[in-house]
């Protein structure tokens, strides 16, 4: 009989150490050892993590497996997990709940995947980890606090991924480094911390200097898995060693130019210089009168390390460039900026000039054809059409702002540009763009004034998208959460009434689709009059001038 319970044991045993068994996950092989409990799944198209794991695992190691995320708490029930590898897989998502649950993980390993950030407060969850393997994916920050939830970390690799810029300040405010220095001095005291950050693309300007001499200072008991960091850019320092190079303190744009009064005669080609000096290379920009400046040719020229010069050509001078242009640089640590009056002298010195007043074209009836053209993620492509007699010479003023806002940014556009580009809209918000000749105030019919909305799709979870629909303010068309666009001289009554009959027509199951045309602006240019902005309690006169105001609306769906 003993030897009866004997062989049942061991029949037992070997059952649950066979791969394939009954307890364990299709396509994956189970095991127990002295360390406990291991699930490996290799080179299956599983394509997620399992949602049925047994949470008596202590190893589980997916690999190859092609998972495209980490969700929100896959592992939460594995409570004894300790180790996790889920190394040459397919993961760009990292969920900020991913490892909720898992307080005794000391083992995180996510090497070769295409992480391009990562939630560090995630690892609030994880306080015993101790190894991190973040090689070979494409992060490309790492911020100030980044390792503040890591106390435990002693193995942290963050090589071969894309970090150009770090702060010194990322170890500096990491508990380990900060309690771990006060006694690492003390004898017997033996804890190595090994930190991996060779072949990344450093940039070594000035934003470096802290994070340069940090890794200068390290010894034992950091331990640097390569110590020879090496540079990418600027060209001047590519592929020198950090211990080879002095950087100096970043420092704000100083601004100033040779001239800062020219007087040329009228026709003559003008060439505005600025100078400036700044550390890290600032974002240079032209203004005349307080307008960005887009059509003059500009030039650029790096005279050192951290000055350059700018410089901007106005070819065959007008009177109506005549005035204050501002040369105004940039970086992230402030901006300057340097004025220059140009003047101009008429060939006859007995006629005066008139005075500098913004100069408005002869052919004040010029009429404009505006038209959202297209969206991108976070705004529109603008597009005009002018019938002009000089178009080599016609410049035109873009007016952009929110909505019966006093103030609007305005935009010089130079001869031979038809386009223009917002971004950064807001979401539900009203905006007003108008295309005039240069100096023009917005008249009738140059303007468009849109709403942003705020819709967000099931595959874009991700991305807030502006779906753009430009409509003409009729009731027979079907008009989705989005953009609404109008001209500026209906001055949204009559978008108001469409709206409101358009609920109307929904709240009666009136199938609209059949009435909707999609398509591109242009296609749609011959869109009916009939029924624009309808009112039945209008007089067929009132009608017919409301009619008229919303005249130009036109219907599209841009995507």
């Amino acid at each position: 009989m003993d030897a009866f319970y004997v062989a049942l044991h061991i029949t037992l045993v070997f059952y649950l150490v066979t791969p394939g068994s009954s307890s364990c996950l299709n396509g994956c092989s189970c095991k127990n050892d002295n360390l406990g409990r291991s699930l490996l799944c290799m080179d299956t198209s599983m394509g997620q993590i399992p949602k049925d794991i047994p949470d008596d695992f202590t190893k589980i190691r997916i690999e190859n497996c092609h998972l495209t995320e980490l969700p929100q708490s896959p592992f939460s029930e594995v409570s004894g997990l300790e180790s996790l590898w889920l190394n040459f897989n397919e993961i760009t998502l990292m969920n900020i709940k991913s490892l909720e649950g898992l307080a005794n993980l000391t083992e995180l390993r996510l090497q070769g995947n295409k992480l391009t950030s990562v939630p560090w407060t995630a690892f609030q969850d994880t306080p015993q980890l101790k190894i991190l393997d973040l090689k070979r994916n494409r992060l490309d920050v790492l911020p100030e606090h980044a390792l503040r939830h890591l106390p435990a970390l002693t193995y942290l690799d963050l090589s071969f991924n894309q970090i150009t810029v770090i702060s010194k300040d990322v170890f500096i405010n990491w508990p380990l480094y900060q309690t771990a220095e006060k006694v690492w001095g003390k004898e017997g005291v033996v804890s190595n911390v090994v930190l991996g950050l060779h072949d990344n693309p450093w940039l070594c300007d000035c934003r470096l200097k802290g994070f340069v001499e940090f890794i200068r200072a390290v010894s034992p008991p950091i331990i640097l898995m390569n110590s020879y960091l090496t540079c990418s850019s600027p060209a001047s320092r590519a592929d020198k060693f950090f211990h080879e190079i002095q950087l100096k303190t970043c420092m704000k744009p100083v601004t100033s130019a040779p001239e800062t009064n020219i007087t040329l005669p009228l026709g003559a080609n003008a060439t505005l210089t600025c100078l400036v000096k700044a550390r890290p290379a600032p974002t240079i920009q032209w203004m005349y009168s307080l307008k960005i400046i887009r059509g003059f040719a500009t030039k650029e020229t790096h005279i050192d390390e951290e000055t350059v010069t700018s410089q901007l050509v106005i070819p065959s001078l007008h009177l109506a460039d005549r005035g204050l242009y501002t040369c105004t640089a940039n970086n992230f640590i402030g901006n300057s900026s340097v004025s220059i009056t140009v003047n101009i002298t008429s060939f006859n010195s007995s006629i005066p000039l008139p005075p500098p007043v913004p100069m408005l074209s002869s052919d004040e009836n010029t009429y404009i054809d505006i038209r959202i053209a297209k969206q991108t993620v976070y705004g529109i492509t603008l597009e005009w059409y002018a019938a002009m007699d000089n178009p080599a010479e016609t410049w035109f003023t873009i007016h952009f702002g929110k909505y019966n806002s006093p103030k609007k940014e305005m935009i010089y556009i130079g001869p031979g540009i038809n386009s223009y580009s917002v971004s950064d809209l807001l979401p539900v918000t009203k905006y007003e763009v108008c295309v005039t000749l240069k100096n023009h105030p917005p008249r009738e019919g140059q303007c468009i004034v849109f709403m942003t909305g705020s819709d967000i799709s099931e595959l874009e979870q991700r991305e807030r998208l502006i779906h753009i629909i430009v409509i003409v303010c009729a009731m027979v068309l079907a008009v989705p959460a989005g953009m609404f666009a109008c001209t500026t001289e209906a001055r949204f009554s009559c978008v108001d009434r469409c709206v409101d009959l358009w609920k109307k027509h929904r709240l009666h199951g009136e199938d609209l689709q059949g009435m909707e045309r999609q398509g591109t602006f242009d296609s749609l240019q011959a869109a009916s009059d009939e029924g624009l902005c309808k009112d039945s309690e209008e007089k067929p006169k009132k009608r017919r001038k409301s009619e008229d105001r919303c005249k130009g609306g036109s219907a599209a769906h841009l995507y």
